[in-house]
């Protein structure tokens, strides 16, 4: 595949990861409306390692004292850091267990253009309602048990192509009454397992594999991720309070409608 194609998919895995419009649905179709060749497992792990480098760059300031809190609430001494950090860990959990029981399903079944369409619409229109309805009223560190398992699942039902992990997750944190940048927060720190978690499935698969790697190609995907990546989280979170979730609500209407006037 041409390097200019590599550099546009990295582009969108980044810009689209942490926006709430899902990444595996631009992913999947962008190809498909080109009629490009799938880009392979290598520089899927590659735009992984760059979008993982970006979340957890922003968050720097902010996983030293989790991790360090997690460790001494272990020992009976629990501070609001090691809480938000108990949280990331237990919400990953439903989406660990739904990829292993349902991976093969979700491949072979739901990865059409026209699931994608679907879900973009339905999940979209459901963002728009939690960002109405919700109170806004408390940040990541109020979480209870309750609002992380809640919002656990719905990272779960995200490994259904259009859903958007981030999108689903902030909808649900908004429901149980985060304000913006709270759900937001907590949907990208989420995001950290899980990447790890999906990037190292991918590698297994890679190492098995016979697959030629272009080390080029994979250094200009992550570069082009890990920038991209980290510059719209930046950006959404400094836009968030103002521009709130109606830009993402319009844009996944437009391009559900679009995508069930191509492929229905």
């Amino acid at each position: 595949m041409e390097w200019f194609r590599l550099g546009l998919l990295a582009l969108v895995q980044g810009l689209t990861e942490f926006l709430p419009i899902s990444s595996s649905a631009h992913l999947i179709l962008l190809p498909k409306i080109a009629g490009w060749e799938d880009q392979g497992l290598a520089f899927d792990v590659a735009v992984h390692v760059g979008t993982l480098s970006a979340v957890v760059w922003y968050f720097r300031h902010e996983l030293t004292p989790m991790g360090r809190d997690w460790f001494g609430s272990l020992r009976g001494r629990h501070s609001p850091d090691s809480r938000l950090a108990w949280a990331v860990l237990l919400g990953t959990i439903p989406v660990g267990v739904a990829g292993l029981a349902f991976n093969d399903l979700i491949e072979l079944h739901l990865r059409s253009p026209l699931v994608i369409a679907v879900t973009t619409l339905g999940f979209g229109l459901l963002l728009w309602w939690s960002d109405r309805v919700g109170r806004r009223e408390r940040d990541e560190h109020t979480l209870t048990w309750r609002d992380v398992l809640v919002v656990g699942v719905a990272q779960a039902i995200a490994l259904i192509p259009g859903t958007s992990r981030s999108g689903i997750t902030i909808t649900a944190a908004l429901f149980m009454g985060l304000d913006r940048v709270g759900a937001a927060r907590f949907s990208f720190l989420l995001s950290i397992p899980v990447i790890v978690l999906a990037g190292g499935l991918e590698t297994m698969k890679l190492v098995r594999s016979s697959e030629t790697v272009e080390w080029g190609a994979l250094a200009l995907g992550v570069v082009i991720s890990a920038l991209s990546a980290y510059l719209c989280i930046r950006l959404f979170i400094a836009l968030l309070q103002r521009v709130g979730m109606a830009p993402f609500v319009i844009y996944r209407l437009v391009l559900g409608a679009v995508l069930l006037m191509i492929f229905l």
